[in-house]
C-alpha cells in the first residue's frame, strides 16, 4: 500500500473531516472512497468515448433522433 501526502486549504481539510464524522470513516477511508469513485467514473467515461469512436455515427444520430421523438 502507498503513502500519499496532499496539500489542501485548512478548510477544506475541516470540511472533510466533518464528512468523515458524519458516515462514521477515518479521513483515510474516506479519501480512499472518494478516489474510488473518481476512477470509476473516469474508467465509465473512457469506455463510453472508446465505444462512441467506434460506433456509426448515422446510426448514434438516428437512435437519438427515436429518442426525442419518444420523450417529446
Amino acid at each position: 500500500m502507498a503513502t500519499l501526502t496532499i496539500r489542501i486549504p485548512t478548510d477544506k481539510h475541516s470540511r472533510l473531516k466533518q464528512l468523515a464524522k458524519y458516515r462514521h470513516i477515518s479521513v483515510n477511508k474516506l479519501i480512499d472512497e472518494l478516489s474510488t469513485q473518481a476512477i470509476a467514473e473516469f474508467d465509465s467515461e473512457m469506455r463510453f468515448r472508446a465505444l462512441a469512436a467506434s460506433g456509426d455515427v448515422k446510426e448514434g444520430l438516428a437512435i437519438l433522433d427515436k429518442l426525442d421523438k419518444h420523450f417529446s
